[in-house]
């Protein structure tokens, strides 16, 4: 298959430095624009996955999302997102980026090339045939991923991946690959931009559809939200409100009791 790494395209635009600064945020507002359309070209792609997640999910599985760089934050920021949003266990979702912790802040130098590293992190996390892994590469091409993604394929665990490049090595490795192909970057190469936003639109899809389908979403609450801060609280006291019909300082009270809208109002319910 033919493989063109469309991210390290020269960017449509030159002489950056002469513009204006109007300029360059109008131009870059241009090219973000396009991204949602290319996201949603890859939502039969997108779909699958999601089905493959929460079947395992249900069955006691995880998720894990593997990259490097921008794409390896990408992850674990939503993977982060997912306890306080969804109430789930900080186990049920997992983000892992070449180079530890560390790299989250700090990029750790060639940490993703390493080709025995990213089966290596799984492992420190008793990964089994339960699980699911997904690489995150913009180019499709890190050895981090890639090779992890092999291992797993080859102990029969599922993965996916996600890239803005068509057939790259990491889409010919996983099982189910998304590719959002989002051309050229404004800055030529600099793909925490358009390839970036792909990723983290995709990601959000990720986690909340398959949340929903866990049922942690009631109507269109978030009844398992970690009750974390002051602003959540208060969200928490509204929505027990306007779901059992009654006063604010009741609703309080049920959320101080039980510690959560769900059971809140589950138990409200079996009381009356």
């Amino acid at each position: 298959m033919s493989f063109t790494k469309t991210t390290e395209k020269d960017s449509y635009y030159n002489h950056l430095e002469k513009m204006s600064v109007k300029e360059l945020l109008l131009s870059i507002n241009k090219e973000d624009k396009t991204v949602p359309f290319a996201v949603e070209k890859a939502l039969p792609e997108i779909e699958a996955l999601v089905n493959q997640i929460v079947n395992k999910l249900k069955s006691g599985g995880r998720l894990f999302y593997l990259g490097a760089g921008t794409s390896g934050r990408l992850g674990i920021v939503d993977a982060s997102e997912c306890p306080p949003t969804f109430g789930v266990a900080h186990e049920l979702v997992v983000g892992l980026i070449a180079g530890g912790d560390s790299a989250i802040r700090k990029a750790v130098e060639f940490a993703e090339d390493s080709t025995t590293q990213g089966w290596k992190d799984l492992q420190s996390h008793n990964i089994s045939e339960n699980d699911v892994v997904v690489g995150i590469a913009a180019s499709g091409t890190t050895p981090y991923v890639i090779n992890a993604l092999q291992t797993c394929n080859q102990n029969n665990i599922i993965t996916g991946c996600i890239t803005c490049n068509h057939n790259s090595p990491l889409s010919q490795t996983a099982q189910f690959p998304i590719e959002i192909i989002v051309g050229p970057e404004f800055v030529t190469g600099s793909s925490r931009m358009k390839a970036g936003t792909a990723q983290k639109l995709v990601l959000n899809m990720i986690t909340t559809s398959t949340m929903i389908q866990l049922g942690h979403i009631k109507g269109n609450k978030m009844v398992d939200m970690q009750l974390s801060n002051n602003k959540l609280v208060h969200r928490g006291t509204k929505m027990i409100m306007n779901e059992l019909s009654i006063k604010e300082d009741e609703a309080q009270k049920l959320l101080n009791e039980f510690g959560s809208v769900r059971l809140a109002i589950k138990n409200y319910n079996d009381r009356n």
